[in-house]
């Protein structure tokens, strides 16, 4: 049965609330521990660093523990609503540092916050992305539904991208770290709100019941399945890039371009192309394969990168030519982005082919694992770059070793992950369109096969 506007429509809307939470952490946290509270970039990599590896260590549990939940309202479900909670309460409390608070406590306040709330926002971030092979069917439904998350993500990862550094300082009345708090506050509030409507609308469909593994049997079908590892590889070599880039992309246009407000309009002009990208999607697949249009996006994306920092280097800070740049960026990473999902969604399918279980929580708990990972690479990248490069986030004026050290960071090598990831996942990568229709197919068959063998088996009883 294929998902009705009303179910796609609410998954979609549980995808704006829980990107705009990641929005403001992955592009905004370091900025506002580092420049509002003082932390030093270095301990800031490194906090990020071990809590991100640790959160992606329990991924895979993570994804476990739903595939063994078992209750009416299905095994996702119970997860989103914990999860979403749980980790808006650690949301507000993350960019609502006391005031007095100092040294050693600062520190330690600041670490346990962000575990905290890494912890908790895995909870139903595995749950959310692991409903897709599970209320969709493979093909033009999955490609479908898996668009609508992606441009829907894209929306609420946009939100606070382009609105931060705006609303910041009107909602805290010139007080950025009132201002954090209060955007934090409004941002957990729509995160509960559009979690509960996707809850209520969005339920898994029935599928043919099949054997429940054990553990052990779930993280060795996890690593057998060659396809899915090949897939989350590329996923944290193609995201690493791209997070380094969100990460330091306020800093480049603070202390690089000069005007730190521009990134909001680098980033709306961003999202808005990403999520055009991502509806195109179902046109372009009319006339090319999925392996043509992934690497066309990453080969377009690195030509963005190119542009933005020839823009920086010449020192132009042209609204028109940023805009250009940040629409060829994003335009190639909306297409690579959902494109990657629904690489993934397809390997359940040669998973349960291959071993005869599905294990969607499992599959898709290493997207979050590696989203994760990569995550922790790049704030480590950041953290400790920035001090390295000799960025003073205090100074009015930054030396020019700083700001080309800033570039390299957020633009060359990031470019030289991207090449690197569309490089192996064409080599690597088998599941053609075609080779996952005769998946399909043959189970199919099996599924029909176990249908009648039930029947007859009822029938005989």
């Amino acid at each position: 049965m294929k998902l009705t506007l009303k179910e796609k429509v609410s998954y979609g809307i549980g995808a704006v609330g829980k990107d705009m939470v990641y929005s403001i952490v992955s592009g905004y946290l370091m900025y506002y521990y580092d420049t509002v509270l003082g932390i030093s970039a270095t301990f800031i990599g490194v906090l990020f660093m071990i809590a991100r590896s640790l959160d992606a260590l329990n991924d895979p549990f993570m994804g476990i523990i739903v595939e063994k939940t078992n209750t009416r309202f299905g095994k996702f479900r119970p997860w989103l609503v914990i999860g979403t909670v749980l980790s808006a309460i650690s949301l507000y409390f993350m960019f609502s540092v006391p005031r007095g608070m100092t040294g050693v406590p600062l520190l330690v306040y600041a670490s346990a916050a962000y575990i905290l709330w890494g912890t908790t926002y895995t909870l139903m971030d595995i749950p959310y992305w692991s409903m897709i092979p599970a209320i969709s069917q493979s093909g033009k439904d999955r490609e479908n539904i898996s668009v609508i998350a992606r441009s829907c993500a894209g929306i609420g990862f946009a939100i606070p991208s382009a609105l931060t550094m705006t609303l910041v300082p009107i909602l805290g009345r010139g007080d950025k770290r009132s201002g954090f708090q209060v955007f934090a506050a409004i941002i957990a509030v729509f995160f509960i709100l559009s979690t509960i409507v996707n809850v209520i609308n969005v339920k898994e469909k029935s599928k043919v019941k099949l054997e429940t593994p054990t553990i052990r049997q779930m993280f060795r079908q996890l690593f057998q399945n060659d396809q899915a590892v090949i897939v989350v590889i590329t996923i944290v070599m193609f995201n690493a890039s791209l997070y380094l880039t969100s990460t330091l992309a306020v800093y480049f246009f603070e202390f690089d371009i000069g005007n730190a407000e521009l990134v909001g309009l680098f980033s709306t002009i961003g999202g808005a192309t990403q999520i055009l990208s991502m509806t195109l999607l179902p046109v372009l697949r009319k006339k090319y394969k999925r392996m043509t249009i992934f690497v066309s996006a990453i080969v377009m994306t690195m030509i963005g990168y190119a542009f933005l920092f020839t823009l920086g280097t010449l020192n132009i800070s042209n609204i028109l030519l940023l805009g250009i740049a940040a629409v060829i960026i994003y335009f190639g990473f909306g297409l690579a982005t959902v494109l990657t999902t629904v690489f993934l969604a397809d390997t359940v399918d040669y998973g349960q082919w291959k071993h005869g279980q599905r294990s969607e929580s499992v599959v898709f708990s290493m997207q979050t694992f590696v989203v994760q990972l990569a995550s922790a690479i790049s704030v480590l990248i950041a953290g400790v770059g920035l001090d390295l490069v000799g960025l003073d986030s205090e100074a009015a004026v930054q030396t020019n070793t700083a700001l080309v050290g800033l570039r390299i960071l957020m633009i060359i090598i990031p470019m030289i992950g991207l090449a690197i990831s569309v490089l192996f996942f064409r080599r690597k990568y088998r599941l053609s369109d075609e080779r996952m229709e005769q998946i399909l197919s043959e189970i199919s068959e099996r599924e029909q096969a176990a249908i009648k063998i039930k029947e007859n088996s009822e029938q005989v009883s």
